[in-house]
């Protein structure tokens, strides 16, 4: 499962994330480094499927526009 969702991550980063920092985000995207897939990529890679997704849907609540954003690594 784990192997799954990590290669679903890569598709979103490499096939949809720029078509929607192109046409939607045109800001540029999210207001964290690094960026909330990359992220979520880096947080179940170390800590398994549920944790790191769980640490993945945390992250992702707080990149909004009123989020002051900055660097946020993995812990």
């Amino acid at each position: 499962m784990k192997i799954i969702i990590l290669k679903l991550i890569n598709l979103y980063q490499k096939f949809i994330k720029p078509t929607l920092n192109k046409f939607i985000f045109s800001g540029g995207g999210c207001r964290f480094t690094p960026s909330c897939s990359e992220y979520a990529y880096q947080a179940i890679g170390k800590y398994g499927t549920i944790n790191g997704l769980f640490k993945s849907l945390k992250r992702i609540s707080r990149c909004h526009p009123f989020s002051k954003g900055g660097y946020d690594p993995v812990k």
